[in-house]
């Protein structure tokens, strides 16, 4: 998700409606139409003006759709996966500007959301809600806890779908020197699965399952940890604490050994937030294959 469509869709749609208000009010030429003088760009903002208001409106405040780029957040998303934002669950937004005109809601402990990347705004990233403002975050050996509360956290059995195991790494240059070919990226990620562990952690009403890799940290990676005190962050990443400031939430994916989240680069402003993740209705395999509708559903 690192293109805001809007760039595009909001000058082109200004465009237009000014065009078709400028002949509405002085230019007549669709009036005169039946003798040939409507120009090419009056015939367009007539043509293509209403059908962009509309999807300017949906997307900018109803709903918006995304696909995943990445394996961040799985098992609940997987790259591929088409999803539907609700625009308006935090707040009715300017589209550009971003500025907030109403107020309906703010996350909660457990919610998918998109946002936009507090590094690069222009890139949107979509991660699980951990720590609310005010939240202090904690993990030690294994547990995450929530203002020192542990998250009641349960080992599962899952059973990953193999075709999706295959799309956990992509195939193609992965660093200088290096490319995937697709059967190595295949067998990248079902060597991987083999280490996997899924547990159910329930947030507030939330349920649903994350993925960690057996003998691998990655907080201990985590740039934005380790400059924590050392007296809550162990240099192994196996014991860290953080406390959310007002306004900011602390993210984090579902994938937790594989996503650079909240603990690499630290609390996403209420000012980014772009909406909530709430159904999956399409998924599309790389390559030539047809999408398909079977990971249909609401997202947990």
């Amino acid at each position: 998700m690192d293109f805001d469509f809007n760039l595009i869709l909001v000058p082109l749609t200004l465009g237009l409606g000014l065009i078709w208000l400028l002949d509405k009010l002085a230019l007549k030429q669709r009036k005169t139409r039946g003798h040939g003088k409507e120009s090419l760009l009056v015939r367009w903002a007539y043509d293509f003006f209403p059908v962009l208001a509309v999807v300017l409106v949906v997307r900018s405040f109803l709903i918006e759709p995304f696909n995943i780029p990445s394996s961040s957040m799985v098992p609940t998303l997987y790259t591929g996966d088409f999803i539907a934002v609700n625009k308006y669950a935090y707040g009715v937004r300017l589209p550009l500007t971003y500025n907030k005109v109403l107020d309906t809601g703010s996350p909660e402990h457990g919610d998918v959301i998109v946002f936009r990347y507090p590094e690069n705004p222009s890139i949107y990233y979509i991660k699980r809600v951990i720590g609310l403002p005010g939240d202090t975050v904690s993990y030690s050996q294994g547990q995450l806890a929530i203002n020192d509360v542990p998250v009641d956290t349960k080992p599962v059995d899952f059973d990953a779908n193999k075709d999706l195991t295959a799309q956990l790494y992509p195939a193609g240059q992965v660093t200088t020197g290096q490319v995937l070919t697709e059967s190595e990226a295949m067998q990248m990620g079902q060597q991987e699965e083999e280490q996997a562990q899924y547990f159910q952690e329930t947030q507030g009403e939330n349920k649903h399952l994350v993925r960690y890799l057996s003998g691998m940290n990655s907080s201990q990676y985590a740039p934005f940890l380790q400059q924590q005190a050392p007296e809550v962050v162990s240099s192994a990443g196996t014991e860290w604490r953080v406390t959310v400031p007002a306004g900011e939430y602390f993210v984090m994916g579902d994938n937790r050994d594989r996503s650079a989240d909240g603990r690499f680069w630290g609390f996403v402003p209420d000012e980014n937030l772009a909406g909530k993740a709430v159904y999956i209705w399409m998924h599309k395999p790389p390559g030539l294959n047809l999408p398909t509708f079977a990971r249909n559903g609401s997202i947990d």
